[in-house]
């Protein structure tokens, strides 16, 4: 490099970092804001990322993951070769598939008609209403399910009987299990889910409605028109986002609700991480498998929002 040219190359770093330096200092409370968010995440989130090495090692709490023998790849070759295998990947994808596919509907049917209610004081309390499901306990949501639904004293066992139907033992047979996590679930978050749609609802221009009234179109032609393909985006998002979770099952309310009957149904991955590494002890093989767990999620997330990107031009990145 030429000495002219390397004095030019100094003097524009030095007044790309005079600009930064002064930049920081004029917006310094901004980050002082974000400060706690930063720290939060580099605390609970980046530093824990070097216990995955218990993935690879034969892990001793005597030894700690610093001291313990390495083991490559073993736990994962274990995993796949483990009976459970198939069965833990089909339950797991099943219960998140049904999940989005019947989850994601509620919260934007829910805004839409909410949207359409001209009464402000009613819409108030019909979001309030439907949030407050997303504020119950699980524990509290599995136990009305258990009262409700029990096969000797359930109110809708009672009212089976005296519509001359059998009772049924809902908790305890593997074809209902599935409805009623899904269900339960549904019921628990679709008012809260609908923040974001009816939030997007309000970036819509109005300008757009008084037009096409203009030109006659209902409110049902208004919806599909305008209002769905104004909120499109939001909705590719989200689904982008519960792609990246379909193999993250939660186990506290499979926990709660499962049983060694349903096993061949309510058995996901999250279950038998918690079994095999917290009451079985193998911390390895636990992680390897949460580790694979969380390998499938991200790579299912890079291919859906490659395909949205060539399909719709929306993406998280």
């Amino acid at each position: 490099m030429k000495v002219a040219e390397k004095k030019a190359w100094i003097g524009r770093r030095y007044i790309i970092q005079s600009k930064f330096i002064q930049k920081f200092r004029n917006e310094k409370f901004l980050h002082i804001l974000i400060l706690p968010t930063i720290i939060y995440f580099i605390v609970f989130s980046y530093i824990p990322m070097y216990g995955i090495l218990v993935a690879f090692k034969d892990f001793s709490f005597a030894k700690g993951i610093a001291g313990s023998p390495w083991v490559g790849f073993e736990y994962f070759e274990a995993f796949f070769r483990s009976m459970y295998f198939m069965r833990l990947i089909k339950n797991t994808m099943l219960i998140s598939f049904y999940s989005i596919l019947w989850g994601m509907p509620f919260p934007i049917l829910f805004a839409l008609l909410l949207n359409e209610v001209g009464n402000r004081q009613f819409k108030r309390v019909a979001q309030t209403v439907s949030y407050f499901p997303h504020f119950v306990s699980v524990v509290i949501v599995v136990g009305m399910m258990v009262t409700f639904l029990s096969p000797v004293d359930g109110i809708i066992n009672i009212l089976a009987l005296k519509l001359g139907f059998e009772p049924i033992n809902f908790m305890q047979e593997s074809k209902w299990f599935r409805t009623l996590y899904i269900g339960t679930g549904i019921w628990q978050d679709f008012g809260w889910n609908s923040i974001l749609y009816l939030a997007a609802l309000t970036s819509i221009p109005m300008e757009q409605y008084e037009s096409s009234k203009v030109d006659g179109a209902n409110r049902f032609q208004q919806a599909i028109h305008i209002t769905i393909p104004g909120i499109m985006p939001t909705i590719i998002i989200l689904f982008i986002l519960s792609i990246g979770k379909v193999m993250n099952v939660g186990s506290t309310k499979v926990l709660l609700m499962y049983s060694p009957a349903i096993y061949d149904v309510a058995d996901v991955i999250s279950t038998y991480v918690y079994r095999k590494s917290i009451l079985g002890g193998e911390m390895s093989f636990g992680t390897a498998v949460s580790l694979f767990n969380m390998a499938i999620n991200f790579i299912l997330v890079f291919i859906t929002n490659k395909i949205s990107k060539k399909v719709s031009e929306v993406s998280l990145w």
